[in-house]
């Protein structure tokens, strides 16, 4: 490849946790990793109530060390230029007592949260800003609490009278959502008793409702064709072993998903949308 048509533009991406930036988003990033994008990752925790192996373990002092660093693993196959961690607890799924843990990122002030990101924000100066849909993906509180802080700090950032340190205001140009589509993922809950699997009881601690995510629809205004760049994706889907990500099934029926495509949706948020037409770059006439 002669050229590299996307090098002096960056992209930061707010998730929650270790994979969220692989079996999410990974083949997007993957794609502008490798066409010249600069591409930081901002991670509120380090994934510590993730489900893991006693074999996983080996070589680590905890959940949160080994999901750190598959997540390393994963940003190098992504051609991820930097990550940030927060420094939040894994707040767990609805309900458990993991959501009492007085670090969990869901009982994180915003305000703090919000200006932890808007400094990463006019540090990085990104073009182009990447979180989760209002649902969080899948209800999981903290990629709704990530999703939240990241809409607040996208606003702030510009704002001249929210200080930080000396740091002048930087306005991002867009800011995206990450959204499964509706007619995708309806297809995937007919299609997961055939393998299986039960749509309301979906995941590895079986705490996921695929079909009260159904009930909410987001506007498609972008979708990036990533297939080019799918074996690197899967590289990195392959660092997150503890998750399953070696074996293709670690994002919500990724394993029929991908049987299909190899194409990731978005939804602009900041600014408003003009236009029907579907962009096929996050970055198109920047």
């Amino acid at each position: 490849m002669d050229t590299l048509p996307y090098i002096g533009k960056k992209l930061l991406v707010v998730l929650a946790h270790p994979d969220d930036e692989t079996f999410g988003m990974g083949g997007t990033l993957a794609y502008y990793g490798y066409l010249g994008a600069e591409i930081h990752l901002i991670c509120a925790t380090r994934g510590e109530v993730g489900e893991v192996s006693e074999e996983d373990m080996n070589g680590y002092d905890s959940i949160g060390d080994l999901r750190e660093n598959e997540l390393r693993c994963a940003a190098g196959m992504l051609g991820i230029h930097k990550v940030y961690f927060l420094g939040y607890r894994d707040s767990g799924m609805p309900g458990s007592d993991e959501n009492q843990h007085p670090r969990a990122f869901i009982n994180a002030p915003i305000d703090e949260v919000t200006q932890k990101i808007v400094k990463i924000i006019r540090s990085v100066k990104p073009d182009v800003v990447i979180t989760f849909d209002p649902l969080g993906g899948y209800l999981h509180p903290d990629h709704i609490a990530a999703h939240e802080a990241a809409v607040k700090s996208f606003t702030l950032s510009s704002d001249s009278e929210f200080i930080i340190q000396n740091l002048k205001p930087f306005s991002p140009k867009r800011l995206y959502y990450h959204i499964i589509p509706k007619r995708i993922l309806g297809l995937v809950v007919k299609m997961m008793p055939l393998f299986g699997k039960d749509p309301e009881r979906f995941g590895k601690n079986r705490d996921i409702d695929l079909t009260a995510i159904l009930a909410e629809e987001y506007p498609i205004h972008a979708k990036v064709n990533y297939r080019r760049f799918a074996k690197l994706r899967d590289k990195a889907s392959a660092c997150h072993a503890s998750q399953g990500g070696d074996r293709q099934s670690g994002f919500i029926a990724s394993w029929i998903l991908r049987s299909f495509q190899t194409v990731e949706y978005f939804m602009q948020a900041d600014p408003h949308f003009q236009g029907k037409k579907v962009r096929t770059d996050l970055f198109e006439d920047m």
